[in-house]
Formats: structure tokens, sequence, C-alpha cells
């Protein structure tokens, strides 16, 4: 494939996913962004994590996440808990209220995608799916 080709199709995804960022913050009216929702998101999926793991998986520096966590926990999203083995070891757990927060986020983010491909045709998210696919693979086969 052509090196401009591949510049031009890593351009379109890049600017579909900033759009869909922008559009998502402009209907998700919570006061937060992207990263709040996706460390609320691992925490509810995972369970309670320690802040420098958190960072790591998410690809946050440990200050970024530090700074995203202390708006979580002063909305009541998030609490800090600590060890019972060791006091020292703190981690970050997500409230009620803070997975009623993902899952509404989750909504907006799905109804959002909806709306983006109603915009194809069927054959043209069957063509995208198998994209998709074979591009996971080629990720997962390394």
């Amino acid at each position: 494939m052509e090196e401009q080709t591949i510049f031009d199709i890593l351009h379109n995804m890049d600017k579909v996913t900033n759009n869909l960022i922008v559009q998502w913050n402009k209907i998700f009216d919570e006061d937060l962004g992207v990263s709040h929702i996706l460390v609320l998101g691992h925490i509810k999926q995972n369970g309670p994590t320690r802040p420098t793991e958190l960072a790591k998986i998410l690809g946050l520096t440990p200050p970024t996440l530090t700074h995203l966590s202390e708006k979580l926990v002063k909305k009541k999203l998030a609490k800090r808990i600590s060890s019972e083995k060791d006091r020292r070891m703190v981690y970050l757990d997500i409230t009620e209220e803070g997975g009623n927060v993902v899952d509404r986020a989750n909504l907006k983010g799905h109804d959002l995608r909806k709306k983006l491909f109603s915009s194809l045709t069927e054959e043209e998210k069957n063509q995208l799916l198998h994209i998709y696919k074979k591009l996971n693979e080629a990720i997962v086969k390394g």
C-alpha cells in the first residue's frame, strides 16, 4: 500500500475518534472528561486498583491520574481505601454513583456511535467489521 494512502487512513481514523470525543463531551454534561470515565470504567470492571497500576494500564502519567482521581473523589464517584494488610497501600474504588455515571456515559457513547454508523450501508458496516476484525487479529499476533 502506498505511504500516502496509509497516512490518509490513519489521519481520518484519528479525525473520527477526535470528533466522537468532542461530540461525546457535548452530550455528556457531567463535568467529566473521557479520561475520568476510563478510570471509573476500569475500576468498575476490575475492582479496586492502585493508582500506579491504573496510570500504567490507561497510559497516563501518575500526576495526571492523581489529578483525575482527586476530582472523582471530590465528586464522590470514587473513594480511596487502604489495604487491610498494609495501610500504606491505597486503592481507588468506585462508588455506587460512580457506577451510575459510567453507565450513563456508556449509553451516551452507544447512542453516539449508533447515530454515526447509521450513515453507513449494511455492506459498508460489514466491510468495516471485517477490517476491524482483521486489524485486531494482526495486533494480537504481534
